[in-house]
């Protein structure tokens, strides 16, 4: 019964993961062909337009067959709208192997909207946002359809989520609205040529990325998965760590972590591991919802683990302006400190449970035994990221003019050597997860079956830190190098073992990749309308303001408390990004929930990176697949586990509050995310942080060494918080500014040195209500050493002394003071005034907290060591 209660919930789960990644409508027939072959049309054309051939045939044919950023993104979700109206079907009755009339026809009105701006280019171009009665008709057919592709591809939410803003851009100016959010309301041609006819709406930043670096990363993710690389992981982490307590759990932690570098959705990342995963948690001790949230906890958190974090990397680079290397030393440790937390909840689980790990095999010694901690997958991605900066560096320096054609020859060279060493042993299988495991596969043993799997990884590494090519480039050749890899690692294995047919190898790695690139354009499809519907959100915010409505709405519910605050912007975020895949979850929580930070944040005195805000609310969208009661995640482990699935989102949720945390731990402190942070002390943070965060989870769990008393739980936070964020206590003991007067502005400019910052805070009527008077704390880079005013003036700063008030003139349009001071009005009874400048004050080293939060934890762990009756490791 057991068995059959699996194998149903095995289906269940194919179905949702087919519904919601690559369409669960399974076509046979002339219906079916065309479908795969859209699909592998499609990956080549993104393949192609990354490629230097259109250039060279373009020189060949003297024809220009170059597409640019905007006629890419118009054949994109072209490809996407035909595609959804194709393999996802329109109602829950509707045939699921064969293609309706009325889809066909839907693929095609659908397609023809995004190429009538392809064909007409020209003409478009010189009507400057007159458009005329064809531009409105196909911008209306085109938002039709896009509304019905979300609909089919992602559910009801985000067209409940994007209709709604565009109600807003029509209707926005009716008196029924609270004078609050009323805005002058839009035209409807006006709304549609925003919308659909320039770059400001549907075929935005948004589409953009999704055609130019998204989709890439995906394949790669899709063909390394069809090359036996997801059951390589998986096996790999069960042979590390599951001799360890709860070794299943953990290994399903780093299994998930592994597949979070290359999927893009939590839920397939769950049904990926979880099948495997999950029963074999069952089978050691773990009840179902345990199980399942374990799971589910891992899973969402491989979405925010770098390169690819649910393909929303590329989005946030772009939008912060931060360059994706960049963003990627900024997302990776508190990713890392997330995993290794959850790891050790899963062993305070195990301990709680009285579990056992699972029987190692025998005469395991030596070097393996001594890899199989429980930090082994995160130690092995920082050598390997490790060996590709420093041993791959040299390249540039031996052969400055032969760094590509070294890097192929090294790339042949090392493949060939690690195929013929994969060669030596079987291939690996897929197992069953029902059937019994009674002793684990060596380590080594496995390992060697698919080291050459981590060399297009090793390509990419090389790429982005290397060569500083861009990361659709990056993503370019390591594609490039996953397909070599498909093609030929079959045929050498047949030719190394000297058995088997090389014509069938080179047919089994020809069907690999045929299926791989169709996987990674199926599983592209629900990204392209995604980023499409989220164009439409963006679109609205530039044309509206909305963001302000909402920031003023969050303003007036904190009451202008800055914790109240941030928490108010963290609900709002899991509640727009239930039910969202990750692109559109960032999309929406970051064009509404980020400007209310920077903004209402200003006004509080707290200025951070823009990347540390689009960070905090993409955490908490992302926090939304595990939470009841939509939670899409939850769902597909429950699926799985057989476990309720509202109990499972409940409990990841809480094996989640680890990850909850630490937004607000880096929005504090800007060292976690290892901003302006050197090497050494990078170190020191992640040790320390490692240890707060391990510290929280004890308390959380009730079980650090032994069953945790209630004042001994509260201890640890108070302990984990200090750790975290020891500036807190000493802006208690000590200020961090010295306030200056305002007239003092332009002497503090001229004495701050080179590529220092100015740090003031000005005060006025509001331009929206003039009696409202607000205060803005502005942090402005100053540059280049020079006079302080002539440094203020670059800025835009213009003031005069009145009475010992250093009184504001409008800025200039153009400079970064404009920019930052439209929110005041100038011309008001009231003046706009810079009430304080702030210094940096000399302070003692804020680690000096760390003493009295040391001497605790020793008192606690000596205190619960006697009453440790199981071994803590």
């Amino acid at each position: 019964m057991a068995e059959e209660a699996n194998k149903d919930s095995k289906v269940d789960v194919d179905m949702m993961v087919a519904e919601v990644e690559s369409g669960s409508r399974n076509a046979a027939g002339f219906a079916g062909k065309f479908i795969l072959g859209l699909a592998l049309v499609w990956a080549i054309f993104q393949l192609y337009v990354t490629s230097t051939i259109p250039f060279v045939l373009t020189e060949w044919l003297g024809v220009n067959v170059v597409f640019n950023n905007q006629e890419t993104r118009q054949i994109h979700l072209a490809f996407g709208l035909a595609l959804a109206m194709q393999a996802y079907p329109l109602f829950k009755g509707s045939a699921r192997n064969s293609v309706p009339v009325y889809d066909w026809a839907l693929a095609l009105i659908a397609a023809s909207s995004c190429l009538y701006l392809l064909v007409f280019k020209e003409d478009i171009s010189g009507r400057a946002g007159l458009p005329t009665t064809s531009d409105l008709v196909f911008s209306t057919i085109g938002m039709i359809s896009l509304g019905i592709a979300v609909y089919r591809t992602l559910g009801l939410p985000l067209v409940i989520v994007a209709s709604v803003f565009v109600c807003y851009v029509f209707f926005g100016h009716y008196s029924f609205l609270p004078d609050a959010v009323q805005w002058k309301g839009a035209s409807f041609g006006k709304a549609l040529w925003h919308f659909w006819m320039q770059t400001e709406g549907v075929f935005g930043v948004a589409l953009g990325v999704s055609a130019s670096m998204i989709f890439l990363f995906v394949l790669f993710g899709s063909l390394l998965e069809r090359a036996g690389a997801g059951n390589y992981f998986i096996k790999l982490a069960f042979a590390l760590l599951g001799h360890l307590r709860g070794g299943p759990a953990k290994a399903a932690v780093v299994a998930s972590a592994l597949s979070g570098l290359y999927s893009g959705s939590s839920i397939a990342n769950v049904v990926t591991t979880g099948t495997f995963t999950i029963p074999l948690m069952k089978r050691t001790g773990f009840k179902p919802e345990k199980a399942g949230a374990v799971e589910v906890a891992s899973s969402t958190n491989g979405q925010l683990t770098p390169p690819v974090m649910g393909a929303a990397a590329f989005l946030i680079a772009e939008f912060t302006g931060v360059a994706y290397p960049t963003l990627l030393k900024h997302a990776l440790l508190p990713a890392v400190i997330s995993y290794i937390a959850l790891v050790y909840i899963v062993h305070l689980e195990a301990l709680k449970l009285g579990l056992k790990g699972m029987e190692r095999p025998p005469a395991l010694v030596g070097i393996a035994q001594r890899l199989s901690g429980v930090l082994f997958g995160f130690i092995a991605m920082a050598v390997l990221a490790a060996a590709v900066y420093f041993g791959l560096g040299w390249i540039k320096v031996a052969f400055p003019n032969l760094t590509f054609a070294t890097a192929v020859l090294l790339f042949g060279a090392a493949y060939l050597f690690l195929v013929y060493v994969a060669s030596q042993r079987p291939d690996l299988e897929v197992d069953d997860p029902n059937a019994p495991m009674k002793v684990l596969p060596r380590p080594w043993d496995v390992a060697v079956t698919g080291f050459h799997f981590l060399l297009p990884i090793v390509i990419l590494l090389w790429c982005i830190l290397i060569e500083r090519l861009s990361p659709t480039l990056s993503a370019y050749w390591a594609t490039v190098a996953m397909i070599t890899i498909l093609l030929t690692q079959h045929p050498l294995k047949s030719l190394f073992r000297k058995s088997g047919s090389l014509a069938e190898g080179f047919k089994r790695g020809g069907q690999d990749l045929f299926d791989g690139m169709i996987a990674g354009s199926r599983n592209m499809i629900g990204i392209s309308v995604a980023t499409g519907a989220a164009g439409v959100i963006v679109g609205t915010v530039s044309l509206t303001g909305a963001h302000q409505v909402v920031g003023e709405l969050v303003e007036f519910l904190s009451g202008g408390n800055l914790m109240i605050m941030l928490l108010l912007v963290a609900v709002m975020s899991l509640i727009l990004g239930m039910g969202l895949p990750t692109t559109a979850n960032y999309m929406v929580v970051s064009s509404l929930m980020a400007p209310v930070i920077v903004t209402v944040g200003a006004q509080s005195g707290l200025i951070v990176p823009l990347v540390a805000v689009h960070l905090f609310v993409f955490y908490f969208g992302i926090l939304a697949d595990d939470t009841p009661p939509v939670g899409l995640a939850a769902f597909a482990a429950a699926a799985i586990s057989g476990g309720d699935p509202i109990k499972t989102g409940i409990q990841g949720f809480a094996y989640d509050i680890r990850t909850a945390l630490l937004p607000f731990l880096f929005i504090f402190n800007t060292e976690l995310l290892l901003i302006d942070v050197g090497p050494a002390k990078a170190v020191f943070i992640f040790v320390v942080a490692v240890v707060a965060m391990m510290l929280f989870a004890a308390a959380t769990q009730g079980y650090f060494f032994a069953r945790s008393k209630i004042w001994e739980s509260v201890a640890l936070l108070l302990i984990a918080f200090t750790l975290f964020r020891p500036g807190f206590w000493l802006d208690y003991v000590e200020a961090p500014f010295v306030n200056q007067p305002g007239t003092e502005i332009a002497q503090i400019a001229g004495a701050e040195p080179a590529d220092g910052n100015l740090r003031f805070i000005v005060r006025g009527p509001d331009f929206d209500d003039t009696d409202k008077i607000v205060d803005l704390t502005l942090v402005l880079p100053l540059g280049e050493e020079a006079d302080g005013e002539a440094r203020l003036k670059k800025l835009g700063v213009s003031y005069m002394d009145e009475d010992g008030k250093a009184i504001l003139e409008e800025p200039f349009p153009g400079t970064l003071m404009f920019e930052k001071m439209q929110d005041f009005d100038f011309y008001a009874d009231n003046p706009v005034e810079v009430l304080t400048v702030q210094t940096p004050a000399e302070r003692m080293a804020k680690e000096v907290f760390y003493i009295p939060a040391v001497l605790l934890l020793i008192l606690i762990v000596a205190l619960q060591r006697r009453r440790t009756d199981v071994p803590a490791f």
